[in-house]
């Protein structure tokens, strides 16, 4: 079983890619479901073909989804749905407008998680290619299920005891409509449909990510960034899709500095992501419509390659003995030393870069052993745990800069 999740930059191809792999897979004998999670779905567009809520069959061993944000609203959030519609119209809000603003945006992206999962376990496919938004809402998209689970552990039980005291004595006295056990109820099977995805998403022997990326500075940039993050919350990047590539054929002198500058970033991009594979894709003379141009873009593409294979092996994360102690690794490639901070609360070892924070739960190994040093070297952030377990970090909530530079 094998789950592809294809993302970067809006606009540098990464639709076309996923759909010319979903291809490749299925015409490899693999039975195949390509989904899209852009709410501005163009996966049908690729295949030139309507796509709908229920998968459809595209090619022998291929099928393809788009998803219905409407139904899966149906189905799991209508209870909290009423109960926004009712403090919004309580507010002061016009109906349509609480219609509206009750449907929180990216839900669809959290409804595709659970049909990733979904399709996971009925063992009906061997491999789901996923076609995911920009990286932006990809990043936010792959880091919900870690938010859940720590909300639904810390936040939920402790709401739901408040709400039962609260509750009864702000309905009398302001009017405000309270959330009742339906509610709760609604967000509890709202989680259980995302219990289980991030052990498989982060799964390196089940999941990979491949990046798809133009020849120019600024996408290259965003990638980069999208690395750095997606290894943050423990997603494998197996590969690198470098679209759009001036072709060889092209010699016309006017078009010599723009190959310049190809050569350029593909260079740095090359040097940049080493050692994961460059895959390369030159900029294609027509649209890339149909089956029939999907095929050639793959077999460019992948040449003798195996597109549902891991193409590059690594872990994210992985803890190692040193000692009487243990080392956590985590891979970070392109983060900056100036941009990191740690700190460690309870069980918990608190990761900042940039604008992007993770809790991360620590192994049982780790959670009763003080922090000893931590380092930024390579685009690995090492964090030592000394050997003595039965001491805790002195400060929980204290925070430091990752010590050494790349």
């Amino acid at each position: 079983m094998r789950i592809l999740l294809f993302t970067g930059k809006g606009g540098v191809g990464k639709t076309t890619t996923a759909a010319a792999t979903a291809l490749r897979c299925a015409e490899a004998g693999l039975r195949t479901i390509v989904l899209s999670t852009d709410p501005a779905h163009s996966l049908a567009d690729a295949y030139g073909m309507d796509l709908g809520d229920t998968p459809r069959e595209l090619a022998p061993g291929l099928w393809g989804q788009q998803l219905d944000t409407q139904a899966r609203m149906e189905d799991s959030w209508v209870e909290i749905q009423a109960w926004l519609q009712d403090v919004f119209q309580w507010a002061g809000v016009a109906a349509i407008e609480a219609e509206e603003l009750s449907v929180i945006p990216g839900l669809d992206e959290i409804f595709s998680l659970s049909d990733i999962k979904a399709y996971a376990a009925s063992g009906e496919w061997d491999v789901v290619v996923v076609d995911c938004a920009p990286t932006a809402e990809t990043l936010r998209l792959l880091s919900l299920p870690e938010i859940m689970r720590w909300y639904m552990d810390r936040v939920f039980p402790m709401s739901r005891k408040v709400n039962k005291v609260v509750s009864p004595l702000l309905g009398r006295v302001a009017g405000l409509p309270t959330p009742g056990d339906d509610v709760f109820g609604s967000a509890s099977r709202f989680y259980a449909r995302l219990d289980g995805v991030r052990e498989l998403l982060t799964d390196t022997e089940t999941t990979s990510v491949r990046l798809v990326v133009n020849p120019e500075r600024l996408v290259v940039a965003e990638a980069r960034r999208t690395h750095t993050y997606l290894s943050l919350f423990g997603y494998r990047v197996d590969a690198v899709v470098a679209n759009r590539l001036l072709p060889e054929a092209v010699t016309d002198p006017w078009f010599a500095a723009w190959r310049e500058r190809h050569a350029e970033h593909l260079g740095s991009i090359e040097e940049g992501f080493a050692p994961l594979p460059i895959l390369r894709a030159e900029l294609a003379a027509d649209e890339l419509v149909g089956l029939d141009a999907l095929r050639g873009f793959a077999d460019g593409l992948y040449g003798d390659l195996d597109p549902a294979a891991v193409l590059h092996p690594g872990e994210p994360m992985e803890v190692t003995r040193k000692g009487t102690g243990y080392e956590l690794t985590i891979e970070l490639p392109f983060a900056d030393k100036d941009e990191l901070e740690l700190g460690r609360r309870d069980d918990e070892l608190l990761i900042r870069v940039g604008s992007h924070r993770r809790a991360l739960l620590l192994p049982d190994s780790l959670r009763r052993r003080p922090v000893g040093a931590a380092s930024l070297r390579d685009g690995r952030l090492r964090v030592t745990f000394a050997g003595d377990r039965t001491a805790r970090a002195d400060g929980a909530s204290g925070r430091r800069r990752a010590g050494a530079g790349r």
